[in-house]
């Protein structure tokens, strides 16, 4: 493959949105490579994915230190991308990575620790060859260690310059606003809150979102297509290659539950009403809520990339069309 230069009018098409009360923006929708940029799968496809990324104005893209699989090698083959042509355009990116899931054997490779943190950062600066990330997550709290210890971390990393902001995964209502009090004591602000939000799934509305304006925080939603559930690929049946007809995977076959499969058909029929894929009004649907800054997609093509984008073209709602989107609900 030839070294990349990227297209010239790469930010012509992108919605940028500030994250919370800081000075980033960032794109409607961003590029997480949790899956299918691991070691098992192919390089010049996820090479391709990046590129086609960038050159339509996605400048976040999201890691963390066990995406892969292999555990790291997400990292790594984003390490790669970098240095053949994507690197030199490294002001114009917003690269974020975490730590707080199993990482390596032994006491110290998982949960919240000062040491864990701190360790696995710099292994996912050196699987990037990176000097800093721009984003450095907390991936879960720990129940065990203290939260002044994971947040005082998450401050040290900011001040030895390895990472510019700081943010939180996975964490309730509560503990948001336990790790928030630390950060402003140490006067490292949280810069974003990364949580599963969906149509499907949407227990961060009563609480969550709300503390998160108030506070301030911006919010990225991962797994805003549900695993794939808010696609056509479920609306009649299993497909044989898909997550869900895999042994191993996030998406259990269990989850297709009749119930659910009738919701994403309900939904479809108003996304085509809008002129619109299902998923295209699923990620809509999302960024019509101003609190949520971006959103999360995965991809195993360049294609699947350019659908999820068409979503940008049409953000707007009418009061009946979500009221209809409610009643598939209740």
């Amino acid at each position: 493959m030839e070294y990349y230069k990227a297209d010239e009018r790469r930010y012509d098409g992108m919605i940028y949105r500030r994250c919370g009360r800081s000075g980033i923006l960032l794109p409607a929708i961003s590029l997480g490579l949790w899956h299918n940029f691991g070691s098992v799968d192919v390089f010049n496809d996820f090479i391709r994915i990046a590129h086609t990324a960038f050159d339509r104005g996605i400048t976040h893209f999201d890691l963390a230190n066990n995406y892969g699989p292999v555990y790291g090698s997400a990292e790594e083959n984003f390490g790669r991308i970098l240095k053949k042509g994507l690197g030199a355009y490294r002001d114009e990116l917003i690269i974020s990575t975490k730590a707080g899931y199993d990482m390596w054997p032994g006491p110290y490779g998982n949960w919240g620790s000062r040491k864990y943190l701190m360790a696995s950062l710099d292994q996912s600066l050196k699987r990037m060859g990176l000097d800093y990330v721009d984003i450095f997550y907390s991936h879960r709290p720990d129940p065990e260690t203290p939260i002044e210890e994971t947040m005082g971390a998450l401050a040290d990393i900011v001040r030895q310059g390895k990472a510019l902001y700081v943010g939180i995964s996975n964490y309730d209502a509560a503990q948001t606003r336990a790790a928030l009090e630390v950060l402003k004591e140490l006067r490292v602000p949280c810069l974003i809150h990364q949580a599963r939000y969906s149509m499907l799934d949407r227990w961060t509305e009563p609480d969550l979102l709300p503390l998160l304006a108030d506070e301030g925080v911006g919010m990225i939603a991962f797994s805003p297509l549900a695993q794939g559930l808010l696609t056509d690929k479920y609306l009649h049946g299993i497909p044989e290659n898909s997550r869900a007809a895999k042994e191993s995977g996030h998406l259990r076959r269990s989850q297709v539950t009749p119930e659910v499969v009738e919701k994403a058909r309900a939904l479809n029929r108003i996304a085509a009403r809008r002129g619109q894929t299902l998923a295209e009004m699923a990620l809509a649907w999302l960024l019509r809520d101003k609190r949520v800054t971006s959103v999360l997609v995965g991809a195993s093509s360049v294609e699947q990339l350019e659908d999820n984008l068409k979503a940008l073209d049409r953000l707007s709602f009418g009061a009946d069309e979500l009221d209809e989107i409610e009643n598939c609900f209740r």
